[in-house]
């Protein structure tokens, strides 16, 4: 089977430190945290940024001073998030992007994001899509329900996005589908030819779905964006934590983890 692509979804736009004391916020700590999930097995660093006092910013002046601590100090592969947080214009997400990442994400819809409504609309979509392009950056498809893949087959086929794609199913989100196996195996099912795929399940969804995933063939992404604790009750240590649990698992299933110069042949980056 093929090595596993595990990525580490270090900080993210909602959770705060009352809740997850080792959130890493500052441009060293997250930088410090990507390395440490290296050394634990992850090949792919999900990047969120925030301002000093917490609040989630897609300023690309913060996104620059993140990439430049995480390369001084590990070879991840660097995705930022075009999601930014609730209520962020299309224009003020996609900042990041000027800074050329190897990755970065790409939903593909709207969803219900709790008591909030995360909005991206066919025009942003395009708007990201065509940015990525212009610029060389490897979406990653963001999937939180079944209508997002349906779009993202739709747009395959009309050619507006790259073929082979990458897809990240982020399930559990309350408004999205649900984090259960029939709803990881349908929309496995309904993935394009010659597509790669990941699961990242939210709070205790976040162990099952990375073990189906992993028996699956799919890749994993771990990380205090999506879950904080290590078991019930118990906050994990830090993001390395979560990714050496999966990584282990990966190994004992025939799956070890990918370097990240493994995930980027993998994923065409090369």
């Amino acid at each position: 089977m093929n090595p596993l692509i595990i990525t580490a979804a270090l900080t993210g736009a909602e959770v705060g430190k009352d809740q997850q004391p080792a959130l890493p916020i500052t441009p060293d700590e997250i930088g410090e945290a990507a390395a440490e999930c290296v050394a634990a097995g992850a090949a792919i660093v999900h990047l969120h940024a925030r301002w000093p006092d917490g609040r989630p910013t897609q300023d690309a002046g913060v996104y620059r001073q993140i990439i430049a601590a995480v390369r001084a100090r590990c070879d991840a592969i660097i995705q930022v998030s075009t999601g930014g947080a609730v209520g962020m214009s299309a224009e003020e997400r996609m900042a990041p992007l000027a800074l050329d990442p190897e990755m970065a994400t790409l939903s593909m819809g709207s969803v219900n994001f709790g008591d909030e409504v995360f909005l991206n609309a066919p025009a942003d979509i395009a708007l990201f899509a065509d940015a990525m392009r212009a610029r060389g950056i490897r979406p990653e498809l963001e999937i939180f329900d079944a209508g997002m893949l349906a779009t993202a087959n739709r747009w395959l086929q009309k050619g507006r996005l790259p073929a082979n794609p990458h897809v990240d199913f982020v399930l559990g989100v309350p408004g999205g589908m649900p984090a259960t196996p029939e709803a990881l195996l349908y929309l496995k099912s309904q993935l394009p030819a010659g597509a790669t795929w990941s699961v990242a399940g939210l709070g205790a969804a976040q162990l099952t779905m990375g073990t189906l995933g992993i028996v699956l063939g799919g890749h994993v992404r771990v990380g205090f964006e999506d879950n904080i604790h290590f078991s019930k009750g118990v906050l994990a240590s830090s993001n390395a934590q979560l990714v050496e649990r999966i990584a282990g698992l990966g190994r004992t299933l025939g799956r070890p983890p990918a370097s990240p110069d493994e995930a980027r042949k993998m994923l065409g980056l090369v």
